[in-house]
């Protein structure tokens, strides 16, 4: 039989955690014993439970203890430094290698816990020996010789809690549905960014086509021009079809006031690229004054930085996407590191791309039509995206209306 005490503290009965490991233990085949429970009675105050995990089986065993690791638990022992073997290839690590959560995290290196800033899930921890400083790394940047975090030794990680009592971020934070009331949950979300904004923070809005075609891209136009949104990731159909809106009134070649099919409209999106083109870049384009008005427009004249990643189904592309799906993965990973808060619209591929580079205590909302797209973050381990279910031709007007509402 093999066992080990852990310690799990914090908001543990209202964020769940402490179910959520006796569940995690028993449906992956161990045991346990509670051996001390302690309850804060007071809304500030914090709980600590002491459970002692018990598998026969030395595999299940040590998965047991790597799940409970994601739930901020704590091995009861000495405090042990962090164990490093060296990358024998690039883009190799050793086979038990220590895979990161999107929580905070810390490792025990030289008798202090270092921290890691740059936090995201599915990743590798690599050590700087002689800075003694430690980094976080997609698989396909490790070099030769670098030292990897492997194990669990050494490596303490931090859930976000659950306070007790309300938390203005924290509302409808519950399986989506297009039941709940929309005005209100989109008035929070306007109470959060105008709070992020006073405060200095960055806004973040990755993007989708969808807010071209519902007419809403003068919306989001706005929001960048008052200085709402700081930065915007989408992929070349937003930029193209905001550009073809802004040089022809068509998106998809329907005009947007009017609804009705352009004849020979289907061609407008493939002049926009090619009228891009010829400027050379978006960034060209409006300082030649061709292109006068739009998302890209606004995000050229405020400095707002933009990503525009590409897929095997563009047309073009526009100069500016990038095609190389590890590049544009890069750029929006440095990108994300001083953002406060997402929104995400749909685009389900972006967002999930997205999700998965941010760590959790960025505020984060996805917004779509269709209930399986914003629970599709959740699944993915985003647990701190809140979903709105909801139209965004919707979403966008109301959002605007709140935020002015505040001024």
């Amino acid at each position: 039989m093999y066992s080990e005490q852990i310690l799990l503290r914090g908001h543990i009965i209202d964020s769940l955690i402490l179910p959520k490991a006796m569940d995690t233990i028993l449906e992956q085949g161990g045991d346990y014993e509670i051996e001390d429970l302690e309850v804060g009675k007071l809304k500030t105050d914090k709980s600590t439970a002491k459970l002692l995990v018990k598998s026969e089986d030395y595999e299940t065993f040590n998965r047991i203890l790597d799940m409970l690791t994601d739930y901020g638990a704590e091995v009861i022992k000495d405090v042990e430094e962090v164990e490093l073997i060296e990358s024998e290839k690039d883009k190799t690590v050793p086979s038990n290698f220590y895979s990161t959560s999107n929580y905070n995290t810390k490792i025990r290196y030289n008798n202090q816990w270092i921290n890691i800033d740059n936090i995201e899930m599915d990743c590798v921890i690599t050590v700087d020996t002689e800075n003694e400083t430690a980094t976080c790394k997609p698989l396909n940047s490790i070099k030769k010789g670098e030292k990897i975090v492997v194990g669990r030794r050494g490596v303490k990680v931090t859930p976000p809690e659950k306070a007790r009592g309300k938390n203005q971020f924290e509302f409808m934070n519950s399986d989506a549905s297009a039941e709940k009331p929309t005005r209100s949950i989109i008035h929070k979300v306007a109470v959060e960014m105008k709070e992020i904004k006073d405060n200095g923070g960055k806004i973040l809005v990755v993007g989708g086509p969808a807010i071209i075609h519902t007419g809403c891209a003068p919306i989001l136009a706005d929001l960048i021009r008052e200085g709402y949104v700081d930065k915007i990731f989408a992929g070349n159909a937003l930029a193209t079809h905001d550009i073809e809106n802004a040089l022809y009134g068509t998106s998809l070649g329907v005009k947007m006031e009017t609804g009705e099919l352009v004849e020979h409209g289907h061609k407008h999106h493939l002049s926009a690229i090619n009228t891009i083109n010829k400027a050379g870049s978006i960034r060209d384009a409006v300082e030649q004054g061709v292109l006068t008005s739009g998302i890209m427009y606004e995000c050229v004249k405020k400095n707002a930085p933009y990503v525009l990643a590409g897929s095997i189904r563009d047309d073009g592309p526009l100069p500016d996407v990038i095609t190389d799906s590890q590049e544009a993965q890069q750029r929006m990973r440095e990108e994300v590191q001083d953002v406060d808060m997402v929104i995400m619209i749909a685009t389900l591929l972006h967002s999930v791309a997205t999700g998965n580079l941010i760590p959790a205590r960025i505020k984060s909302v996805c917004v779509d039509i269709s209930n399986a797209s914003v629970t599709k973050l959740a699944d993915r381990g985003s647990a701190q995206v809140i979903s709105i279910v909801t139209d965004i031709g919707s979403f966008l007007p109301m959002l605007e209306d709140e935020l002015h509402r505040l001024e």
